[in-house]
């Protein structure tokens, strides 16, 4: 199915959650709070919220300036203990085991973490030096990403060709950087994945306390395992001897409602929305915010909810990202039938890309299915698929779902799905109002 599991993600979300779902984000901090001073740690607590960058803040690092701006208001100008990032909310690994290890420097393969910022990516800018022969100089964005480096690359004398490339083998290894970029010539820009999406947030985390003037005195530290989260294990029990104070909010951010983040995942197909939605229908549903949790949540709304044979699916993540997903076109016409008869219709039919439309499902432009169609997207290698609802001009509405496998031209698949859905926005057969 490719990305047509997002459809069934969303369809699950809407189910499970509800459209007015919010994720919230929480500053803790875990000792006595004396004049201006916490003595104790400072805790970024997360609970899996994908909005914190740019498409919904001014900046990138925007989300955690507005934290400190509400330490700032309650007169909290010195931390005396570590910044601690807590992603103990989700559980497992933050890439996915069956995800193509060649795609993981690419930005759609993005890791999934409680805590994230920037969508977990980081931008690179690439510049030549100030002579011939000289390094050139490599900017991060956001600043100080923590990101280590490693820049085998020279500038060569202008007018040159630019050729710069950048490897890493794993995610978490450095950086690489070879080739020649021409003196005095433009930059060369990349976005990558970060190999740590807790300890990138802890250092931008305390970066903002420094713009802003705050003392801090302690390390950055991360947080995975729920028992040893201060928050996660809850409150101590009668028997525990330690003193330290439970931690107190400070500062929180609160998210836009779930259907805004439903309409990035299946209008722009955004994988890393999806799976951290994915994840939190597991951590909801099953207790286990993990891509495990999250790929048996919607299993168990397919089955339980829509009546879809287990035979028909093989559920392993959220995006369909993962070559090992399977279903039939069957499911998804089943869940559109399901979501149909739901009161979350309307809107979940407003989240998928409209046929015609610019920057949504362009395809199809000036055809009776323009303004008419909406469907979601898949593609993967030799895979294309395209699954949504249609209106035909005598007004009946047709749930339909195509699914391509092994085809050995994606543009020539989606053509044939195009001719498909134009066909049926031109039907003309009776049809009782």
């Amino acid at each position: 199915p490719a990305s047509n599991m997002k459809l069934l993600s969303s369809a699950a979300a809407l189910h499970y959650l509800g459209p007015d779902f919010r994720y919230r984000t929480f500053l803790l901090g875990d000792g006595p709070l004396e004049d201006s001073v916490l003595s104790g740690n400072l805790i970024l607590y997360g609970t899996g919220d994908p909005t914190l960058s740019h498409r919904f803040f001014p900046s990138e690092t925007a989300p955690l300036d507005s934290l400190v701006n509400q330490l700032l208001l309650q007169g909290i100008r010195e931390i005396r203990g570590d910044i601690v990032v807590d992603g103990s909310y989700f559980q497992g690994p933050d890439l996915h085991p069956e995800w193509d290890p060649e795609d993981l420097n690419d930005e759609f393969a993005a890791p999934v973490s409680a805590v994230s910022l920037a969508e977990n990516l980081v931008t690179l800018r690439v510049e030549p030096g100030g002579w011939v022969g000289a390094q050139p100089s490599v900017h991060t964005e956001p600043a100080d990403a923590g990101i280590p480096l490693s820049n085998l690359a020279r500038t060569h004398p202008a007018g040159t060709r630019s050729r710069i490339w950048l490897f890493r083998e794993v995610p978490t290894d450095p950086i690489g950087f070879e080739g020649e970029i021409p003196l005095g010539g433009a930059a060369v820009w990349r976005r990558l994945p970060v190999p740590d999406p807790l300890a990138f947030t802890g250092q931008q985390l305390r970066r903002a306390l420094s713009a802003r003037g705050s003392r801090f005195l302690g390390d950055v530290l991360t947080v995975r395992d729920p028992e040893r989260s201060m928050v996660s294990r809850g409150p101590a029990s009668p028997t525990d001897k330690s003193d330290q104070a439970q931690p107190r909010i400070l500062a929180t951010l609160e998210a836009p409602p779930l259907l805004d983040i439903l309409r990035i995942i299946n209008k722009e197909s955004h994988n890393f929305f999806a799976e951290t939605v994915a994840k939190t229908l597991g951590r909801t549903v099953l207790g286990s915010g993990s891509f495990l949790g999250g790929a048996e949540a919607v299993s168990r709304f397919l089955t339980d909810q829509v009546g879809i044979d287990p035979a028909e699916i093989q559920i392993k993540d959220g995006s369909g990202l993962s070559a090992s997903n399977l279903a039939s076109a069957n499911v998804f016409i089943r869940t559109l039938e399901f979501v149909e008869e739901s009161e979350y219709w309307e809107i979940f039919l407003e989240t998928l890309p409209e046929a015609g439309v610019r920057r949504e499902l362009g395809r199809m432009y000036r055809s009776p299915a323009a303004g008419n169609l909406r469907a979601k997207t898949g593609t993967l290698d030799s895979v294309s698929a395209l699954s949504g609802m249609v209106r035909t001009r005598a007004g009946e509405r047709i749930a339909f779902s195509i699914l391509s496998n092994d085809v050995r031209s994606e543009f020539r698949a989606k053509r044939a799905e195009d001719l498909v859905g134009i066909r049926l926005a031109s039907l003309t057969r009776p049809f009782p109002n």
